[in-house]
């Protein structure tokens, strides 16, 4: 560990808080409409993601500002709290259901999911244990099942809810995460092969799963039910062109698009800022991304890097799931874009987690 610690990467820094300031401006934009019919306030999902965005923020300067060595003697604790809340979640009664998933815990319209603590937790026990078995993590027995076995555990608990996207972006990560700690492209490899039998099983297992690779294999073969929401996004996307339709103009968000704050938002900031301001998103989460990259290299420790790593790649899994959706490139998986859609769970998470990357960029060598 460094002595001392400098001031926090400053390109890291401007990229979270202009893709926070943009996605508070879009969340407002897309979601007024929809906010006025069934609340009777254009504000009610802007004002709700301003809370949580002040409460992330909070956290990001706490986790920001202290050691993140701290967070090592807590891993396993999260961990184990995070498996309980997935086990709870799953019970009748207590688990709320929200667009077909049992995913959430809370009261009314407040609540929490915890996958998505998961996929922090998952992160920070990974760090953890890597970073202390780290010679051991190119034998396949010893080195690497045990920690696969403990994601796919996890992974497993999420798909019980359903919920296909917050799973898939935590297993992502971890294998990220696991790759960078050492382990054998060839192991990886094959457990790759065996994890594509497995989600075409989970596919097939679910008819509603089928019905989303199909209407994404050809969304016009269903243009009411499973291809609707490829269809209406590519319907925002075109008529973007290239500098959009203008703030505020979009269309689509006038009840074509379902919940276009959301896993769509996307959508709408090409429609209305165009092709220009589309990829300038995506060119300031290129900039987190590569920001987080360069941090895991040059952290002063293992469990520094290892943690660098796994943050940077959830943000980067799910960036590339949501934009691959939202372009009709990937199947409907019900991912949020970071820091960009309307949601408190991730929000609140992201900011925690990004103050944690923003920590170790501190005492970066």
């Amino acid at each position: 560990m460094a002595k001392g610690k400098s001031a926090p990467d400053i390109w890291m820094l401007a990229s979270i808080a202009l893709l926070l300031a943009i996605g508070l401006i879009m969340v407002y934009s897309a979601s007024a409409v929809l906010a006025f019919h069934e609340h009777g306030d254009k504000y009610y999902f802007v004002k709700r993601q301003l809370l949580f965005a002040a409460l992330g923020a909070g956290a990001l300067v706490f986790t920001m500002n202290m050691s993140y060595t701290v967070l090592k003697k807590w891993a396993n604790l999260a961990l184990l709290i995070c498996f309980v809340l997935l086990v709870i979640v799953l019970i009748p009664g207590i688990g709320v259901v929200r667009g077909g998933a049992r995913s959430w815990l809370g009261i009314s319209s407040f609540g929490i999911q915890p996958s998505e603590f998961m996929k922090l937790a998952m992160v920070l026990f990974l760090s953890k244990w890597l970073s202390e078995k780290q010679q051991t993590i190119t034998l396949f027995t010893r080195g690497l099942l045990p920690p696969l076995g403990i994601v796919l555990l996890a992974f497993g608990l999420i798909m019980l809810q359903p919920d296909l996207g917050s799973g898939a972006v935590m297993v992502g990560a971890s294998i990220i995460l696991i790759y960078t700690a050492g382990a054998r492209i060839a192991h990886l490899g094959g457990l790759f092969l065996i994890g594509l039998i497995g989600l075409a099983g989970l596919i097939l297992a679910a008819p509603y799963r089928l019905q989303r690779i199909s209407g994404f294999l050809d969304p016009w073969s269903d243009p009411l039910g499973s291809g609707y929401q490829i269809i209406q996004s590519l319907y925002a996307i075109g008529p973007g062109g290239l500098v959009g339709l203008g703030l505020g103009m979009s269309r689509q968000k006038y009840s074509y698009l379902p919940e276009p704050q959301t896993d769509f938002i996307f959508s709408i900031v090409s429609e209305e800022l165009g092709f220009i301001g589309g990829s300038a998103l995506i060119l300031l989460f290129l900039i987190l991304i590569w920001r987080g990259i360069r941090t895991a290299i040059a952290a002063p420790d293992t469990f520094g890097s290892l943690l660098a790593a796994g943050i940077t790649g959830i943000i980067g899994v799910q960036v590339l799931i949501n934009i691959g959706v939202v372009i009709g490139m990937m199947p409907v998986t019900g991912i949020t874009l970071p820091l960009i859609s309307y949601g408190g769970s991730s929000l609140t998470l992201l900011l925690t987690a990004l103050g944690i990357l923003l920590n170790i960029s501190r005492y970066a060598r």
